[in-house]
């Protein structure tokens, strides 16, 4: 549920919060509260919840982004 659905060109310490806006921000129908990051290292999937609200407001950025991330927008 973000403005442009698809990869984006990571940068080097590029955060959750940068990535959405770089895809075009929340839609309205996009629930900030159940966002997270979807990451495999060593062959297992880790699910990474992110605050979206607490990003916005500079008290926690939330994981800083690798290759090959998802960022899950339900």
């Amino acid at each position: 549920e973000v403005g442009h659905v698809g990869p984006i060109m990571l940068t080097g310490g590029m955060t959750p919060l940068q990535a959405i806006a770089a895809g075009g921000g929340l839609s309205p129908y996009a629930n900030s509260k159940k966002i997270y990051i979807l990451r495999t290292e060593g062959g297992k999937q880790e699910k990474i919840p992110f605050n979206y609200k607490q990003a916005l407001k500079g008290e926690s950025l939330g994981p800083t982004l690798k290759p090959g991330d998802t960022i899950v927008v339900p």
